[in-house]
């Protein structure tokens, strides 16, 4: 995000803080040029290590006292020196040297290395577009100038509304977001500037069908709206030529059309036959799978937590799982979420044993992901993996496609509908499995490998970590919803066909599961 800082802070706003993201023909190319470099290959050595392969290719790199990750594409190792390059699709500046955004991003890189106990001298840039690398010196104030960045990201990320866009810049008209950001009509409105500019966001090609005929169906096939009338078909579009569906007075929609229509963010909406506004349709809440996650959380605490809790904590999240309920934009929704995680893991140590010193550590780093920097985070980020790929190969079995979520957004290889499923079981299988296996004996420290860079499993250490999975998905619960008793992963499957039935209208919402 620190490329997106320099370039524009109201870009990095939009996307970090808002979490906003639309694609155009640059960020999409950006992505094929990338496919190249985005496989990890190459091992990365230690700082010291004498026998230095010549290249890494996507070196995940964290730190915790800085608050900065990064995914290098590349680091070059010669002479005992690391240098990171980035790759970049498009063309540099004409004078051969490199823009200020992805100078930022790759000096941050350059000091993660460093800061890791790895020589660097050098960073470069290397521009796809216009054939040439650019190289930056690392000097000794590259730490101060990164520091300083991040401080005035995160000054701007505090705020309760963007920046404002920048004005008459020729940045704008090829930023991906500027479709949603409008900097020529909010300047105007603003009144920073004098005239408005043509709108820069292009009319969207879906339209509105409009059903009216009596005894009509809408129907799908393949990636088709098909429309008949008395058995015949009068009208077809496609998909994703449909912005919304109309339907007045007595016409009927099938399920499948719904679902389908539902996957793409296209709401159905009902009028009588004298043209009265009767209701619409969306896909099923996210606000119920927050809820569920939130609640599970505070259960896991109230029952594993060795010491006594902040008297106000559990309250806490009972009043966020509350907002949850009501929230009524993914953004606030994400918000809700995000300060019940920070509660949450505040107090995660509290569930292992207090002869364990895995717990201390994982207080001391908090949560992160990549590259996990102790054993408990670790094993929370294998035990996710394995949940996830669980629920898409359910959501599969129940007709669902796993990729189209309506919480998380739908990215290239991104299971997202997996993902949203996954938020109420975290706790109820993820994070309570990497609990019993420290508080159990049943992982130590022969089994994690600690790097400069981050700690991973063992062969022998992931075995015991499935084991354990496998295990906790055979432990039987009584389903707080039907009154009998299921394994957890009949669990799963149960979750799997709510939602699914919450897709074609056979339920009025969907229902997490919410222990008690």
């Amino acid at each position: 995000m620190l490329n997106e800082f320099v370039y524009c802070p109201r870009l990095f706003y939009l996307e970090w803080v808002d979490h906003r993201w639309a694609d155009n023909d640059d960020t999409i190319e950006g992505s094929v040029a990338h496919d190249a470099t985005d496989r990890r290959s190459g091992r990365m050595p230690e700082p010291d290590e004498e026998t230095q392969p010549p290249t890494s290719i996507q070196v995940a790199l964290s730190d915790h006292e800085l608050g900065l990750t990064a995914v290098i594409d590349r680091v070059d190792h010669a002479d005992g020196t690391s240098s990171p390059v980035d790759m970049k699709k498009g063309h540099g500046p004409d004078d051969g040297g490199m823009w200020p955004a992805d100078r930022a991003q790759v000096l941050a890189q350059a000091v993660l290395l460093r800061r890791a106990g790895y020589r660097v001298n050098q960073a470069q840039i290397s521009y796809l577009g216009s054939h040439h690398r650019a190289t930056v010196e690392v000097t000794a104030d590259a730490e101060t100038e990164i520091r300083e960045l991040i401080s005035q990201a995160r000054q701007i990320s505090e705020s309760e509304t963007p920046p404002p866009p920048l004005l008459n810049d020729r940045r704008c008209p090829r930023c991906s977001l500027a479709p949603l950001c409008l900097p020529d009509e909010t300047n105007y409105l603003l009144n920073r500037s004098d005239t408005p500019k043509r709108i820069i966001a292009r009319d969207p090609d879906a339209r509105p069908v409009y059903v009216s005929a009596q005894g009509s169906k809408v129907k799908v096939s393949g990636k088709r709206l098909i429309i008949s009338t008395r058995g015949e078909t009068v009208s077809e579009r496609r998909l994703v030529d449909v912005s919304q569906v109309c339907v007045v007075g007595n016409v009927q929609v099938t399920t499948q059309a719904m679902r389908a229509l539902w996957r793409q963010g296209t709401n159905i909406v009902w009028l009588s036959y004298g043209g009265w506004f009767e209701g619409w349709s969306q896909a099923p809440s996210k606000q119920a799978m927050i809820r569920g996650k939130i609640h599970n959380q505070r259960v896991l605490l109230r029952r594993n937590a060795k010491t006594e809790l902040p008297p106000d904590l559990v309250e806490q999240l009972k009043g966020l799982e509350k907002k949850a309920t009501t929230a009524e934009a993914i953004p606030q929704l994400l918000g809700i979420e995000g300060t019940a995680a920070r509660i949450y893991f505040s107090q995660f140590h509290t569930m292992f044993a207090p002869r364990l010193s895995y717990g201390e550590e994982f207080q001391a780093y908090g949560r992160q992901r990549r590259p996990p920097p102790d054993p408990v985070n670790t094993v929370l980020g294998f035990t996710y993996s394995l949940l996830v790929k669980d629920l898409v190969s359910i959501l599969v079995s129940v007709g669902l496609d796993p990729y189209l979520g309506v919480l998380h957004q739908a990215r290239y290889g991104r299971p997202a509908l997996a993902l949203d499923l996954s938020e109420e079981f975290r706790g109820l299988i993820a994070e309570s499995v990497t609990i019993q296996c420290f508080n159990n004996g049943e992982l130590g420290e022969k089994d994690f490998i600690r790097h400069t860079l981050g700690v991973r499993l063992t062969a022998d250490g992931r075995k015991k970590v499935i084991r354990a999975y496998e295990r906790r998905l055979e432990t039987k619960l009584q389903h707080p919803i039907f009154q009998y008793t299921v394994s957890y992963r009949r669990a799963l499957n149960l979750q799997a066909r709510i939602l699914a039935a919450a897709f074609t209208n056979e339920l009025d919402a969907y229902t997490p599961l919410m222990t008690r």
